[in-house]
């Protein structure tokens, strides 16, 4: 399937895997791919999400603290240690993987032959709570539909 991503979805996928290692997560999430998305912020797709990876990472450490919060736990001065770096591949959630076919889905549907990163948001706005994509995305008070018409102003 990666032989379909044009270099601009591969680098996504790469920036993905950094975030997870940065992290300390030993899975590649949708919101790994919605940072790693962010790795360049001059892209059409990213320029359309209207959103900065520091802001994104700032509002992924959030979430992980209120939902650690809520079950009464006080992560306040914990630093998780980056995952080091392994010669094995790391997996994708269930949640990521879905996330794959239907960006392959928006690359049939705008008319493209390549999957590009404005695919990878396109698949990753159709994200629904309480998917960690779509959580950051509520958090970061992006309009999937604003960015969606954005997106089909400049993507086929």
């Amino acid at each position: 399937m990666f032989e379909k991503f044009t270099a601009g979805a591969r680098a996504a996928v790469t920036g993905a895997l950094e975030e997870a290692r940065l992290r300390g997560d030993r899975r590649i999430g949708t919101e790994h791919l919605l940072l790693g998305l962010l790795h360049d912020p001059g892209s059409p797709a990213v320029r359309s999400l209207g959103v900065g990876l520091d802001d994104a990472r700032a509002a992924l450490e959030g979430l992980d603290r209120s939902a650690l919060a809520a079950i009464g736990i006080d992560v306040r001065g914990v630093e998780r240690p980056p995952v080091p770096a392994s010669r094995k591949r790391t997996p994708f959630t269930s949640g990521a993987r879905s996330v794959l076919p239907r960006a392959l889905v928006e690359v049939k549907r705008t008319g493209g032959r390549r999957l590009g990163p404005e695919h990878l948001l396109l698949a990753l706005l159709a994200c629904e709570r309480p998917d960690p994509a779509a959580e950051l995305m509520r958090q970061l008070g992006v309009d999937r539909g604003a960015v969606r018409e954005r997106l089909g102003q400049g993507t086929g």
